[in-house]
């Protein structure tokens, strides 16, 4: 189980910082802070802080936890975001090369039920069981190895292009070359947008 000191303040943190304090913020806290442990990172917003990039796979409360233990943020570039919808990050000691995923496991749920009937709310259930649980009850350790491409590293300058549609500059070789022409990724059809009229 997580340092229980440490756990508090990093939940007090996460709190204020995130607007308020739920199981998501809990399970985000706990999963950094065991992330940073397997890697043997003690001072991730210090000394420590160019050796850490994070891929959280979630864009829910325990993102912003994660982020607060760790110090990774998105336009650091040591924050990177798979769209995946688990309850998972994976932390890269940029140093070593060693990676660790961690994932919530969904058993937890069950057994913050049975710890806590008392209360019939299930966010005031898990909150106070994530509290509780050992790091296995609450979650499952791989160690897997990440390519990083050198344009995915903090700090990578590299040139930047310009779409020949739209005339949009493009960052860290994202651009498409399609039939000889520098295209962005929604000229070149992947946008999450469509283009409207202006009003």
């Amino acid at each position: 189980m997580a340092d229980s000191e440490q756990l508090e303040a990093h939940l007090a943190a996460a709190a204020e910082a995130h607007g308020h304090l739920c199981a998501g913020q809990v399970l985000g806290v706990r999963l950094a802070m065991l992330g940073l442990q397997k890697l043997g990172i003690e001072d991730p917003r210090g000394k420590d802080r160019k050796r850490l990039v994070t891929f959280v796979e979630i864009d829910r409360c325990a993102t912003d936890a994660v982020g607060l233990v760790t110090g990774c943020r998105l336009g650091k570039r040591a924050l990177k975001f798979r769209d995946w919808g688990k309850m998972a990050a994976t932390f890269v000691d940029l140093s070593t090369g060693k990676a660790v995923r961690i994932a919530a496991k969904e058993s937890s749920k069950t057994l913050a039920r049975q710890m806590h009937p008392e209360f019939e709310d299930k966010n005031r259930q898990q909150m106070l069981a994530y509290r509780e649980m050992s790091d296995d009850d609450l979650f499952t350790t791989q160690y897997v190895k990440v390519d990083l491409r050198p344009e995915e590293f903090p700090g990578y300058k590299g040139e930047r292009m310009v779409c020949e549609m739209c005339s949009e500059g493009i960052n860290f070789q994202r651009e498409i070359i399609r039939n000889g022409k520098i295209l962005c990724k929604s000229c070149a059809g992947d946008a999450y947008y469509q283009l409207l009229p202006p009003p």
